[in-house]
């Protein structure tokens, strides 16, 4: 095939044909026809067996032509990548093969010596899907927590560490020495406050998704329904929700009251 003619054919159909035409002409040259069998004949080559199923594992048909100058910026027109795209999906589909969804087809040009002195070469490729981007973290909403009921050593505390612990104590002792530091203690001693044990809960505030959760720290039998067992629910709507010690916590919602034996927290964010 003569390059220079399929140049110059190319170039009568981007400026002659009627809109909407372009893809039937360049179908039915015989120079595309050429090219068009050499990629699917690479294409064809490519094609794996695994499990009884076709298969083509790659999502890129790289389709390079020995041109330089005016002949390579035609080359570079999109109809001509789109209608090369469309037959090489055709003939795969033909085949019963399975193939990746984001293939595509790519033509590109060279004007240097090609292997073999020819003018056309096919190159498959399986490259790697590029990362999503990283989602920033939300902005974070101003939370604090209001004392209800009890007597605690603020009345309000706002929630701008990570984690807040809440208990009976400022300072938690065990054998080993210091176990922890609540920010939020119900030190005074007065019936409500008794009821708050000394590693009660804790509130930790996740980046990512924005969420606060609270988690609790108490060690108990689940069904101990006695006067001083220290639980933990939130009221939401009107309706009671016990928290369990466990590793996910549960999510706080604007409105939400936090009880913590008798003390009572609300829970608010602007």
């Amino acid at each position: 095939m003569r390059i220079s003619e399929l140049i110059e054919r190319l170039g009568r159909t981007v400026f002659e044909t009627p809109f909407g035409a372009t893809a039937q002409v360049i179908g039915e040259s015989p120079e595309v026809a050429e090219i068009r069998i050499a990629v699917l004949d690479e294409v064809k080559k490519k094609i794996q067996r695994a499990g009884g199923q076709a298969l083509f594992p790659y999502n890129v048909v790289r389709v390079v032509i020995r041109a330089a100058g005016d002949e390579a910026a035609v080359f570079e027109l999109d109809f001509f990548r789109q209608f090369f795209d469309e037959e090489v999906r055709k003939g795969l589909a033909k085949e019963a093969c399975r193939f990746p969804g984001d293939l595509r087809v790519e033509i590109r040009t060279a004007d240097g010596a090609m292997d073999g002195d020819g003018w056309l070469r096919v190159e498959t490729v399986a490259e790697e899907p590029a990362p999503l981007p990283e989602e920033s973290p939300r902005a974070r909403r101003s939370a604090r927590l209001i004392v209800a009921a009890g007597s605690a050593n603020k009345s309000e505390i706002p929630l701008q560490k990570l984690r807040t612990n809440i208990g009976r104590l400022i300072e938690v002792y065990k054998a080993e020495g210091l176990s922890r530091r609540n920010d939020l203690a119900f030190a005074e001693d007065n019936p409500i406050n008794r009821t708050v044990s000394r590693e009660h809960a804790h509130i930790l505030h996740d980046k990512k998704t924005g969420e606060y959760r609270l988690f609790n720290d108490r060690w108990y039998q689940r069904g101990d329904k006695g006067e001083n067992n220290c639980g933990l629910w939130i009221i939401r709507d009107g309706m009671g929700q016990e928290v369990h010690r466990d590793a996910r916590g549960t999510r706080l919602l604007p409105g939400d009251e936090i009880h913590l034996g008798k003390a009572v927290l609300k829970f608010q964010v602007k």
